[in-house]
């Protein structure tokens, strides 16, 4: 039960092209958003999609290969798990965000 503990899994659409950073230290690290949709019908009958954004990074090979065949549009599964952290920007106010980190990605659609 141990690998149930932090674990994501979500299936979505890229909202952007993946941003590809190459560091000092030779790793790639790959950072986008992703969509998913969750539909439901309301008590009047009418449809509604209520869309989530999530902040996603990979890194190393994952990130590679999110660089060579992943761009916006695209339907992907990624599997990872939550962190969260906290920076402060340009104007020294603190920021809060919350990550998948994933770990695995798998290529869906056409």
């Amino acid at each position: 039960m141990s690998t149930l503990r932090n674990k994501v899994q979500l299936i979505g659409n890229l909202g952007n092209d993946p941003e590809i950073i190459n560091l000092e230290s030779g790793k790639t690290l790959a950072k986008f958003n992703m969509a998913t949709n969750e539909s439901y019908t309301n008590n009047k009958g009418e449809k509604i999609t209520d869309t989530q954004w999530h902040n996603i990074v990979a890194w190393g090979k994952t990130a590679e290969i999110i660089e060579k065949y992943v761009t916006k549009g695209k339907e992907v599964a990624v599997e990872g798990k939550l962190t969260s952290r906290t920076y402060d920007d340009k104007d020294g106010v603190k920021r809060y965000i919350t990550e998948v980190v994933c770990s695995e990605l798998l290529m869906l659609g056409k």
